[in-house]
């Protein structure tokens, strides 16, 4: 397996059969593997069933403190009913004879972390899960159940007032390495760089024609309507508009020079139940430099620099 599919995102790893020649032969080459944990015990042992076989993640081998930053019993209790990655450490004859595998997730933790520091800098481009959903940002799994952080502010050009107006938790995202804590073993993400310039989401539309759209905020002197994740466009304000709103609106006028959408709402919509479906721009790579305002533009480039380490 090429090395930067090792560490995946916990939930991501392709199934595999379980035998006790392929736990033992995983016990001797240091392979990740992954299956879902079915319970914990009075121990806080973690345990699994691996093709028929027995399998127990001992407590102190199911999270790594320095890589989650938690110690406490709920961080081994939510892992029930969640896939989990590990490797074997040892496979052996249970009471009754029959075979039971020792495995731990924490060797693979710090196996993954490892490589994260050596190989991730500032505009690496990475692929994630979401965990949860908090109003300051986004906690996503990057490798192995390795949780890094995406501010609110970084999800989009189009700001929401909630991270649920983009995401859902175990959905597959990509993201942008923005900055990385080395003493700390932290890595901040960013989002909003790969889902396109204002030209290329421009690119989707024309005057004159009628789209969809989700009313973001309210001013005395107009409403921000998104029309995609990165691109928003300014509308009369009308007294029955809330943010949150689907709406259909005409396009009047694209201006790239000033950045600007012209629109006009024509009517309220049903809203949507789910978020809409991300396209992304950029999905790998390494960027050192993003520029989202488009040539020309009147004022100075809306952009992002990414400083790699020294």
């Amino acid at each position: 397996m090429p090395e930067n599919q090792l560490y995946l995102p916990e939930g991501l790893r392709p199934p595999s059969p379980f035998t006790v020649r392929s736990l033992r032969e995983a016990m001797e080459t240091g392979a990740v593997l992954e299956s879902t944990v079915e319970r914990c015990d009075q121990r806080r042992d973690l345990l699994l069933t691996l093709g028929g076989i027995r399998a127990r993640i001992p407590r102190a081998e199911a999270v790594a403190p320095w890589i989650s930053g938690a110690d406490r019993d709920i961080a081994v209790l939510s892992r029930v009913g969640k896939p989990v990655c590990f490797s074997v450490t040892d496979l052996r004859a249970d009471e009754r004879g029959a075979p039971e595998a020792v495995l731990s997730r924490r060797a693979v933790q710090e196996k993954a972390m490892a490589h994260f520091l050596e190989h991730l800098c500032p505009g690496s481009v990475i692929t994630a899960v979401v965990t949860h959903l908090e109003p300051f940002g986004v906690f996503a799994d990057m490798g192995c159940g390795i949780v890094a952080m995406l501010p609110v502010e970084f999800i989009s050009v189009s700001r929401i007032s909630h991270p649920k107006d983009r995401f859902r938790p175990g959905q597959k995202i990509l993201a942008a390495v923005r900055s990385v804590d080395r003493e700390r073993r932290r890595f901040t993400l960013t989002h909003r760089e790969l889902l396109g310039t204002w030209m290329e989401n421009a690119s989707f539309f024309a005057p004159g024609e009628t789209v969809r759209g989700v009313v973001r905020s309210v001013k005395p002197y107009g409403s921000f309507i998104e029309l995609t994740s990165n691109l928003s466009g300014l509308a009369e304000t009308r007294e029955d508009l809330r943010p949150g709103d689907s709406v259909s609106v005409y396009i009047k006028s694209i201006r790239p020079e000033r950045m600007k959408i012209k629109l006009q709402v024509i009517e309220k919509l049903p809203s949507r139940e789910t978020p809409e479906p991300l396209r992304y721009q950029i999905t790998d790579g390494c960027l050192d430099r993003w520029v989202y305002s488009p040539p020309g533009y009147e004022k100075p480039p809306v952009e992002t620099v990414f400083t790699q380490d020294p």
